[in-house]
């Protein structure tokens, strides 16, 4: 055998020594692993008969939008530029905006809430938050986190603070943001002199801030005519596509003050500025929710299909009809007519029995889901996006009435569904099924 064969045998047992003690090496590594659980397959879980959400969100959504939500596409290429164009165009309409500075949010409508308070708000900077229930406390919480002063005024009861509650605080304090929810889904409230307060902030040179998230598309909102300078929306609510995508818009006066702002915003994901260089330049920020902003796309085009007059009338009719059909049938609602949300519709628990063993009977009983409360003894039925329909105003009625007479609750619930349909059929030339 030739040196040059003896050195190539050398090599190769050497190569083969050192895979063995590779091998020997991993195979210590992997008996070290811990052993991966036993799980069920999702189908296991899930129900054969989905719920009916009906709910305070999420939302069940168009097929659409399901079927929008199954498709990845690279999230820097020229199809997705051109649905994000789409998307912010359709966006403009739906928040009533000339402004070019609208942002999705890879999260729920609170990291919405957040990226709004985080980029106006800072250590020095003063807010006044109307606060009415869990979800206007919760930008309390976000402003008094990044350092800034907060001025909370509290509604009286479950009346909404009105505009010259407001004006008296203005006048007094030097504020720089204002923050407001339009409809509190907490407890089913809404804000009823919304663009009077608006404006009183932006004439004492505030910028105001306002969460609509189960109220966009669901009720009038003009972000420009009104005011606005941020207005938050997130997908499974007011907009009936999937949770984890949300919406934000900026004012041009809102925009000037972050980019003169001294320090960065502490958040580098909810950074506006950086959030722009996708949102606005088709440049990397971080990897988009694809499908989530695909599903947005397309609950979005649905909205613009539909019109937002003719959405607005949808939403208004069918919660004044669900309302009328629940007192008929002897359920009483929690929020007076005037100040009532009509996207989420209160109700008072019966002495007699408790909400969540209601709801629970509704669950399992009649695959209907509605919500509970944060602290409060009422039950919650939403009225948002494809909620609107009549075939699922009469299966929520029916669920809610038949799982309180399980409790030995007195209903009359044959004239709440004939209530029910009674204002249907009032409606029908005006109702979009």
């Amino acid at each position: 055998m030739s040196s040059d064969s003896r050195a190539q045998v050398k090599k190769s047992i050497s190569l083969q020594s050192q895979i063995k003690e590779q091998h020997a090496n991993l195979e210590s590594q992997y008996q070290a692993i811990i052993a991966a659980p036993e799980v069920k397959t999702l189908d296991s879980i899930l129900p054969a008969e989905p719920l009916l959400l009906m709910g305070a969100g999420p939302v069940p959504i168009s097929h659409a939008v399901s079927r929008a939500n199954g498709v990845v596409i690279n999230h820097l290429g020229p199809t997705m530029n051109e649905v994000v164009d789409h998307v912010k165009k359709m966006a403009r309409y739906a928040f009533q905006t000339d402004s070019d500075k609208i942002l999705g949010v890879s999260g729920p409508a609170s990291a919405a809430m957040e990226m709004a308070v985080t980029n106006l708000l800072w250590p020095g900077r003063r807010a006044l938050a109307l606060q009415l229930g869990t979800f206007s406390e919760r930008l309390v919480q976000m402003a008094q986190a990044v350092g800034a002063e907060v001025v909370v005024l509290n509604s009286s009861g479950i009346e909404p603070v009105g505009a010259e509650a407001v004006r008296k605080v203005l006048d007094q304090e030097q504020i720089d943001v204002l923050l407001l929810v339009q409809g509190e889904t907490s407890c089913g409230v809404k804000i009823v002199e919304l663009p009077e307060i608006t404006r009183l902030g932006k004439a004492h040179g505030a910028h105001v801030v306002v969460d609509a998230v189960c109220t966009l598309t669901t009720m009038p909102m003009q972000m420009d005519a009104w005011g606005v300078d941020v207005c938050i929306a997130g997908g499974q609510k007011g907009l009936s596509s999937i949770p984890g995508v949300s919406l934000i818009a900026f004012s041009d006066n809102a925009w000037e003050a972050i980019e003169s702002r001294s320090s960065n915003c502490p958040h580098w994901c909810l950074d506006a500025i950086r959030a722009q260089q996708f949102w606005g330049g088709q440049q990397y920020h971080y990897t988009a929710p694809v499908p989530g902003i695909l599903a947005l796309y397309e609950a979005l085009r649905q909205i613009c299909e539909e019109t937002l007059p003719r959405r607005f009338e949808r939403h208004f009719l069918s919660s004044k009809a669900l309302q009328k059909g629940i007192e008929a049938m002897g359920l009483d609602l929690y929020v007076p007519e005037k100040y009532r949300l009509n996207s989420v519709v209160a109700i008072k628990t019966p002495e007699t029995a408790d909400s969540e063993s209601i709801r629970q009977t509704m669950s399992t009983s009649f695959n209907v889901e509605i919500s509970g409360a944060f602290g409060l003894d009422i039950m919650r039925i939403g009225q948002m996006g494809e909620q609107c329909r009549s075939h699922n105003l009469f299966k929520v009625l029916y669920a809610l009435g038949m799982s309180c007479r399980n409790y030995n609750i007195e209903l009359d619930i044959s004239t709440g569904m004939a209530e029910l349909e009674r204002h249907l059929v009032l409606d029908a030339d005006h109702f979009v099924d």
